[in-house]
């Protein structure tokens, strides 16, 4: 668990489904995720927490984690460090539901994650990948210090990659 001033992050149990349901069915929230309409139902969305960020929490020792703001106990969104098989590269990536965008929550979330990458898992750097007209996105990436590498091919589509490498030791 991480705790920050507002949100703390912790990892996602099935019992999470229904407040993990909006971050991947809301549109709003998947337009530039890469994965729009993929989940539909609630069973899908507890098929995905135990697929996905469970999974990885197995497999990697690390994933996205549940982003619990502390004055409500609600699940707000998610952020964290996820693997990417196919690149071979550790992601932070982050999602909220609309009434808690453009408060920083993004940023607060990530920062102790992005420490976390370098300081606990010794990573050598950060990647994000970013549609580069998620333009509030690209704002959290940069504010986190990670600088533009280039666009790359993944999964059919072309995105950004932002990338922070680790601070000297």
């Amino acid at each position: 668990m991480i705790e920050t001033e507002r949100p703390i992050l912790r990892e996602f149990t099935l019992d999470d489904a229904a407040a993990f349901y909006p971050l991947v069915t809301d549109p709003a929230v998947t337009r530039y995720t890469g994965d729009a309409g993929l989940v539909r139902t609630l069973e899908e969305a507890r098929n995905s927490l135990r697929d996905r960020p469970i999974a990885d929490y197995r497999k990697h020792g690390f994933g996205r984690l549940a982003c619990v703001l502390k004055s409500t106990g609600q699940i707000i969104g998610f952020a964290g460090l996820k693997f990417l098989d196919d690149l071979n590269e550790v992601d932070i990536g982050y999602r909220f539901v609309p009434e808690h965008w453009g408060k920083g929550l993004a940023t607060e979330a990530c920062q102790p994650l992005m420490r976390y990458g370098f300081d606990v898992l010794k990573l050598d750097r950060i990647i994000g990948l970013v549609e580069p007209e998620h333009i509030a996105s690209v704002r959290v990436l940069e504010k986190l210090g990670l600088r533009y590498a280039g666009m790359i091919e993944i999964r059919s589509s072309a995105v950004a990659r932002y990338v922070l490498t680790a601070p000297s030791r």
